[in-house]
């Protein structure tokens, strides 16, 4: 496979990925960024801990979608992410979820 294959095999599984998530955005209630994924969730709890002076925060995913090109099952019943960097949830308004 050549790198000119390699990269157009990419590009498609991106384009494939945000087709699907332009599929099934709609379902959600939550778009949630952490510094290594995107999630789509209907609940969520986010909970700011310390321990030896570090603060962190926890994060549990209830009925989720994982934007991970290379997963081949995105849909996830919970998700628990432990991270010590910044965490950002946006409840999507109806409007939001028409593309």
């Amino acid at each position: 496979m050549s790198a000119e294959d390699l990269e157009n095999y990419e590009t498609e599984m991106e384009l494939a990925l945000y087709r699907e998530y332009r599929d099934v955005v709609s379902l959600f209630s939550y778009v949630v960024e952490t510094e290594r994924r995107f999630y789509l969730a209907n609940q969520v709890d986010l909970q700011v801990r310390s321990a030896a002076g570090e603060v962190y925060f926890e994060l549990r995913l209830g009925d989720a979608w994982v934007w991970d090109v290379y997963r081949s099952a995105r849909f996830v019943k919970s998700v628990r992410v432990v991270t010590f960097k910044d965490v950002n949830v946006e409840e999507l308004a109806k409007a939001d979820l028409a593309l």
